[in-house]
């Protein structure tokens, strides 16, 4: 299994990036597949997911700025990241749920750093 991350950078505050998230080993379509991110000095932060039966979840910090995505065929998922702030700052990872419904997350790439300042 491999879920390879692409995208981060730098940006400045009210800008925008998409995250990419190239997925084998494990067939995307039976799968929950998402998006959490890790920050200095910060606990592990859930930031979207998309379960296997559709349904998408949010992060409170991010509703309506960020918005996910899947491309069954390309075995890829995104994440367009909109309005970006300073306290979005962080690596980002993707992740599967190959087990269940939920996204509890099983495996997960490298991460992809996303850093937000003038």
């Amino acid at each position: 299994v491999q879920l390879v991350e692409s995208g981060g950078g730098l940006v400045q505050p009210g800008g925008s990036l998409r995250l990419s998230c190239v997925t084998s080993g494990f067939t995307l379509d039976y799968s929950s597949i998402g998006w959490f991110r890790l920050a200095p000095g910060k606990e592990r932060e859930g930031v979207s997911c998309v379960s296997s039966s559709g349904s998408s979840y949010y992060a409170d910090s991010v509703k309506g700025r960020f918005t996910i995505s899947r491309d069954n065929a390309k075995n890829t998922v995104y994440l367009q990241m909109n309005s970006l702030k300073p306290e979005d700052t962080a690596v980002y990872f993707c992740a599967a749920d190959t087990l269940t419904t939920s996204c509890l997350y099983n495996y997960r790439g490298q991460g992809t750093q996303v850093t937000v300042s003038s």
